[in-house]
């Protein structure tokens, strides 16, 4: 088995940060949401860990990469409650936590857990989109109003056309032929860029980002 490469591992604002002790580093990340290197120096420091024990469960590189991404998704989310002083979690007590053995029961919680879809329905691609990459843009996408969230998601998840698009909301009594549905979807690409940490910008898309490679960044986001 062969490990993905993370080229975000050695940027500068990653780098920085591998001296920090695992504690150090989830406060920083509980304490400054704002920031996204802090989530990405955890990714860089555990990813072969996870990668290694889902490897072992699924079926497929392809299955193997997607639940890789939905576990960091949910490890995301439920880092923000995580105290490793008092080794407690959601009201959970215990003794002895520590990240490491943290991230070890939530991956094996995923793999338990996570239905993986059928191989040809999975448009994940772990090299267009790494796990902190994908997590911040499922932030980014909650926070859109709806109808762009819904245009986004239709053009990058299911690679729909302005037309399919315009036709699916005449259906649903929105009005809105596709010259306006383009434009709807520059209008939720560069919302959901400015939704994006500044430094996860920096670190996977250079200093001055593009709705073209947000875009190919975007895909299977929901």
């Amino acid at each position: 088995m062969q490990l993905p490469n993370f080229p975000e591992s050695n940027h500068p604002l990653v780098k920085s940060l591998f001296h920090y002790s695992d504690r150090e580093l989830l406060t920083l990340f509980q304490r400054y949401p704002e920031h996204g290197k802090y989530f990405t120096a955890i990714f860089c420091r555990y990813s072969p860990i996870v990668y290694t024990l889902i490897s072992h469960s699924a079926k497929s590189p392809v299955q193997a990469d997607y639940l890789f991404a939905q576990s960091w998704r949910h490890i995301f989310y439920n880092l923000r409650d995580l105290d490793l002083r008092q080794g407690r979690h959601n009201g959970n007590s215990g003794s002895g936590l520590t990240l490491q053995s943290w991230l070890i029961n939530m991956t094996s919680l995923c793999i338990n857990q996570i239905e993986l879809p059928p191989v040809e329905s999975i448009h994940y691609s772990l090299q267009a989109a790494p796990p902190p990459l994908w997590c911040y843009l499922q932030q980014g996408l909650d926070l859109l109003p709806p109808l762009l969230r819904f245009v986004v998601v239709m053009a990058e998840t299911f690679h729909w056309s302005e037309t399919r698009i315009a036709a699916y909301l005449q259906a649903e009594g929105e009005e809105i032929p596709p010259a306006e549905v383009k434009e709807l979807l520059k209008q939720g690409y560069r919302l959901l860029e400015e939704q994006l940490p500044e430094d996860i910008r920096v670190i996977y898309m250079g200093a001055n980002p593009t709705q073209e490679k947000l875009s190919d960044s975007a895909i299977d986001i929901v």
